[in-house]
């Protein structure tokens, strides 16, 4: 089960290159792809609490790398010479307490036993879409369910003022 403080990594390009939707974006252009996955992790992270932070590879772009929010994600694009994989080592070392745990998101199989070498718990990229799915269908799930509640006060009321009120709008005192 996971807990508000716990924090997801997330390989950014692992999980365009594995999802579907996001693959065929990035064939258009990969700026797109990069924003669709933040709006699908900005959902997951407001619906589950989990703070995530995206990591995208930069290692062959000379810089210094960038760390900024957008939707209220962590978005981190990786230093010259640093791979996306090293930076999700390092910020699970760095982010690891008792009381939390590390997801981190990737199908590379050998990042996965790093992390998990490391005490992160491994994700592929095929769970994390199907849990962000799961998650639509709970959000939607909620919000038909309040659309169809008509009344929410008169299920809080007593029965002796449930009457009362039902006298009083029939005109009686």
């Amino acid at each position: 089960m996971r807990r508000r403080d716990d924090v997801l990594l997330v390989d950014g390009y692992n999980m365009i290159g594995a999802w579907p939707e996001l693959a065929s974006l990035r064939d258009k252009g990969l700026e797109d792809a990069r924003d669709r996955l933040l709006e699908m992790l900005a959902d997951y992270q407001g619906f589950t609490g989990l703070m995530v932070v995206v990591v995208f590879d930069a290692h062959q772009v000379p810089g210094a790398g960038s760390t900024f929010k957008q939707h209220r994600l962590t978005v981190v694009f990786t230093k010259e010479k640093e791979t996306a994989d090293a930076c999700i080592e390092r910020l699970a070392a760095e982010l690891a307490m008792r009381s939390r745990n590390i997801h981190v998101a990737t199908s590379d199989m050998a990042e996965q036993h790093v992390t998990f070498g490391k005490g992160a718990l491994r994700l592929s990229a095929r769970e994390l879409l199907i849990e962000l799915k799961q998650n639509r269908k709970a959000i939607e799930q909620k919000v038909e369910h309040k659309s169809q509640v008509r009344n929410e006060l008169d299920g809080n009321l007593s029965m002796e003022v449930r009457l009362k009120l039902e006298k009083w709008r029939r005109g009686g005192k």
